[in-house]
């Protein structure tokens, strides 16, 4: 291909991109361009690094003859570069934040990484908060990203694999683990599924885990969000992986199972007593979550029996004069509530935390006074909405949030026998879901005793001398300590 055609094609591709920048140099008899977006490079270093020695050799009386084979071979900028022939390659440099020097004559022109994206300072992690511990969290530039970890991990063994997704895009895309503690097959799963993703766009993380996951229709998810590096860091040394992309301060750890996504980074910071305490509230309120409006709509319309005379007399007096059953009126709670919740997130922060509890006193007091609703069931639905909120993991409280509904409908028409019918179901579907090819349930299901001390409870540090089998190859050992 002639160099002219080249730069040719490259100005006529970029035809319209009023922010390109081509500026031409004059060595002697020696013409040469550079190529670049203004917003997107370092400009102070390109002005040091690469038009300045330029000018510097214009200027003088005579041209080194060998200048043209010093700057091919690199010996005459400082910045590392590389060679590119192909204008597609080139104008694919140039709106990546590169810099392209084209010299009339040459058939390649030399490209310069000096890309120099806007970014914000590494903030204090806002949606996985922990009392004691790091409070970095990750931001959207993933150079900055892989610092973090690079920081935490120092060994040779931490990985990475790059790739490149999104037709328009060109989102980078690292697959991030330790070699020797993954398990291979499940790297090669990861690595498969991503070599075949084709897109026009990748703006989040979130478009690559559907791509991912072994059961993409499950209400359950397979992997794990997370904006902190230690907890990214925690996960490979366990044997997991990450997958991290450019512009998203969200990365996915894969596999998963149930019990990690019950786990905050909380547990591992705090001694172990406290841990395990706070792990048994956790799990009890996260049945709370899924169960307790069910069972209530259940047990008063078909069991009253079961409760103690005293609450029975209380609760059917708070319900004397309401005009709905017990199943309509609770499912007008439950989605009045979820309205107030995702009110509170969309509006601006400062009026968010104001209207989900003011509008959820205001009108569920309201509601109470006017006969729409029982004052019983008023609290029954606040304490369902406190406990989704103690599942660390977004992603699984909102399978709980979702799959209440049914369960709510399931009791309300079957009573108990229904709900536990329901939980059954449910119980079985988990037991038969693979993350991975990891059992969701393990180290229940399959039962593996060893494992069973860091889910319900965190025993002390020096009694977990082995990884999670789940994860894990056959470099188990975690620590030596007698």
């Amino acid at each position: 291909m002639e160099t002219g055609s080249t730069l040719e094609q490259v100005k006529t591709r970029l035809l319209g991109a009023t922010d390109v920048v081509y500026q031409p140099f004059q060595i002697g008899t020696i013409h040469c361009e550079l190529i670049y977006i203004q917003s997107i490079v370092d400009t102070a270093t390109m002005r040091e690094a690469i038009v300045k020695p330029l000018l510097e050799e214009a200027s003088r009386e005579e041209i080194d003859p060998m200048l043209t084979a010093r700057i091919v071979s690199g010996s005459f900028f400082t910045l590392d570069s590389q060679l590119t022939e192909s204008s597609e390659q080139l104008v694919s440099d140039i709106v990546s934040g590169n810099a392209v020097l084209h010299f009339e004559g040459l058939s390649n022109s030399i490209v310069f990484s000096i890309q120099n994206y806007q970014k914000r300072s590494i903030p204090e992690s806002t949606n996985e908060v922990v009392v004691v511990g790091p409070q970095e969290a990750f931001i959207e530039d993933i150079q900055a990203n892989m610092s973090l970890l690079r920081h935490k991990i120092k060994h040779p063994d931490f990985k990475m694999i790059q790739f490149t997704i999104g037709k328009y895009t060109k989102t980078i895309v690292y697959v991030v683990y330790i070699e020797g503690l993954c398990k291979p097959d499940i790297l090669e799963n990861v690595l498969n599924s991503l070599n075949e993703i084709d897109m026009d766009s990748s703006l989040g993380v979130s478009y690559l885990s559907e791509f991912l996951e072994d059961h993409p229709l499950s209400p359950f998810p397979q992997y794990q969000y997370t904006e902190r590096p230690d907890s990214v860091a925690a996960a490979l040394v366990e044997g997991r992986i990450s997958v991290m992309q450019d512009g998203t301060p969200f990365s996915i750890l894969i596999p998963v199972t149930f019990f990690s996504l019950m786990q905050s980074s909380e547990d591992y910071y705090q001694r172990f007593h406290s841990a395990s305490f706070i792990r048994i509230i956790r799990l009890l309120f996260a049945f709370f979550a899924f169960l307790l409006p069910s069972v209530y709509v259940a047990v008063t319309t078909f069991h009253p029996e079961i409760i103690p005379t005293n609450l029975l007399i209380t609760i059917a007096s708070a319900r004397e004069n309401i005009p709905f059953p017990a199943l309509v009126e609770a499912f007008i709670m439950e989605i009045t509530f979820e309205g107030l919740r995702e009110a509170g997130i969309r509006i601006p922060k400062p009026l968010g935390q104001t209207v989900s509890i003011i509008g959820g006193i205001v009108i569920g007091q309201a509601a109470v006074q006017a006969g729409i609703v029982s004052a019983p069931l008023v609290i029954v639905v606040s304490i369902t909405g406190i406990a989704a909120f103690i599942i660390p993991h977004f992603e699984l409280g909102l399978a709980f949030r979702l799959l209440r509904f049914p369960v709510l409908l399931v009791g309300g028409t079957l009573g108990l026998f229904g709900v536990v019918i329901s939980i059954y179901l449910i119980y079985w579907y988990m037991v038969s879901l693979r993350s991975f090819g990891v059992p969701y349930m393990q180290p229940f299901a399959p039962l593996v005793l060893r494992d069973i001390k860091d889910t319900f409870i965190r025993v002390p540090w020096f009694l977990m001398k082995k990884r999670t089998k789940a994860y894990a190859t056959d470099n188990e050992t975690r620590q030596d300590t007698p």
